[in-house]
């Protein structure tokens, strides 16, 4: 999950070294195993600098998951070709193997709300709007498919995602992702069926 190909340096761009530490260091290491004064020497920032732009190590976390919501990758909304491709192909097209490179680590969102357990309320709020964000937009393009019952099918193939993600993490193996991809073809041929018939 690494964003930036050159080394960082002290200087302006502090607030973005440290967004970028935090995306790298979150995802690989985790939140809680990442203490703000690794972040910062991972940033080439003073913790003064650090404090100055965030004033918390739950400020830098819940910037962070907005940071990836918007720039990483949404596999409903993949770029700008999306709009070109059917309702079904983007649906299946969010079940394709993530790229990895090592270990596996799953949905850096679900990461979050596991390690911020009670400790970050806030970043449950996040993890909760990206997840019925999810949800919606699915329902939305089942709803394009020609669904029969676009909401629990959204449901379904939210579910499936999820799950390919937790288990390909738990194995780290991509084949959970091949067999979810399977199922939401499968998924989508009853439901579609259903509303033709």
């Amino acid at each position: 999950m690494t964003t930036q190909a050159e080394p960082r340096r002290g200087g302006r761009g502090a607030r973005q070294r440290i967004i970028d530490a935090a995306v790298e260091l979150f995802y690989r290491e985790g939140i809680n195993a990442t203490g703000v004064e690794r972040l910062a020497a991972e940033a080439s920032v003073s913790k003064r600098t650090l404090y100055q732009h965030f004033p918390s190590k739950t400020a830098v976390v819940k910037e962070y998951l907005r940071y990836i919501g918007q720039t990483v990758g949404d596999p409903v909304h993949p770029g700008e070709k999306a709009p070109r491709r059917s309702p079904r192909s983007r649906i299946l097209g969010s079940f394709e193997t993530p790229p990895s490179a090592g270990l596996m680590r799953g949905c850096p969102f679900h990461n979050a709300a596991v390690e911020a357990a009670d400790g970050m309320p806030e970043v449950h709020d996040i993890v909760e709007a990206h997840k019925r964000s999810y949800i919606d937009a699915m329902t939305d393009l089942a709803r394009q498919a020609g669904a029969a019952n676009p909401k629990s099918m959204g449901h379904q193939l939210a579910i499936l995602f999820e799950g390919a993600a937790a288990m390909s993490t738990s194995l780290n193996d991509p084949a959970p992702w091949t067999y979810a991809r399977k199922a939401a073809q499968t998924l989508l041929d009853d439901a579609v069926g259903r509303a033709s018939a």
